[in-house]
């Protein structure tokens, strides 16, 4: 009897071991953390409004500061932030951000990838062959004399990037938009992460950025989980709750 007693004590013991590492499995499978990258023409500030929301879910949320030098460059930045995150992550970029986290999502915390009105391209791509490819090169945007291109005309910008924001929030956003050095969209991504990682993409349906036939190829080609708003380019500001529900549930969906 003392022996039975023995062995079955043996096995609860191994039973809850067992149920403690399923369980520690299913914790770490988890996402608690999502980093947000903006495009050219912003900063990280933009973000705001999706920030807040995200954090009122329990999210630990942080926000990448892009230098919009070159796509090198964004990338190590983007992966210092990842690099202090402390568990699983989903990764969001917006508009040029879709190929910085394309390079970005490759890090072995980043379980998902996520992106609005973005671009992404394959691996061995940069932007400009990617938007050759789709026969939808960049028009109307010249460098400076030392490479810069540059969107801080206020009407330009709300036609362009805002056109369901304000006139005088654009004519805000405008003054504190950030300049994208040209060299960015030559720089060409080694692997991208969203050939064998999970995707999600949000199309927006209003947008004079980057056409929204333009965003279905590039979906489709990722063969992402899509979803669509009938949004301007920025769509984070002027619909921060449906971009909050998106980036939710594809945090929620992302085993």
């Amino acid at each position: 009897m003392w022996h039975r007693l023995r062995g079955w004590g043996r096995a609860m013991l191994s039973c809850a071991v067992l149920l403690g590492a399923v369980s520690g499995v299913a914790e770490a499978a988890v996402i608690k953390n999502i980093v947000l990258v903006h495009g050219a023409f912003a900063d990280g500030s933009g973000w705001s409004e999706v920030v807040q929301r995200l954090q009122g879910r329990g999210y630990h949320v942080a926000v990448v500061q892009n230098p919009l030098t070159s796509l090198e460059d964004d990338v190590r930045a983007t992966e210092r932030v990842l690099d202090r995150q402390s568990g699983n992550v989903l990764l969001v970029g917006h508009s040029w951000a879709g190929a910085v986290i394309s390079q970005a999502g490759n890090s072995r915390n980043v379980r998902g990838l996520v992106y609005l009105s973005a671009l992404a391209p394959a691996s061995g791509e940069s932007v400009n062959g990617l938007l050759d490819r789709l026969n939808a090169p960049m028009r109307g945007l010249t460098p400076d004399a030392n490479g810069w291109v540059w969107l801080d005309d206020p009407q330009q910008f709300h036609t362009v990037m805002a056109g369901d924001i304000p006139l005088a929030k654009a004519r805000e956003l405008a003054a504190v938009q950030q300049p994208i050095n040209v060299a960015a969209f030559q720089g060409t991504v080694s692997h991208a992460a969203w050939e064998n990682k999970p995707s999600w993409y949000l199309i927006t349906e209003n947008d004079h950025a980057l056409a929204t036939p333009v965003q279905t190829q590039i979906a489709q080609h990722m063969q992402a989980r899509v979803s669509r708003l009938y949004s301007s380019h920025l769509s984070m500001i002027s619909h921060p709750d449906a971009v909050a529900d998106f980036i939710d549930a594809a945090a929620q969906s992302c085993k």
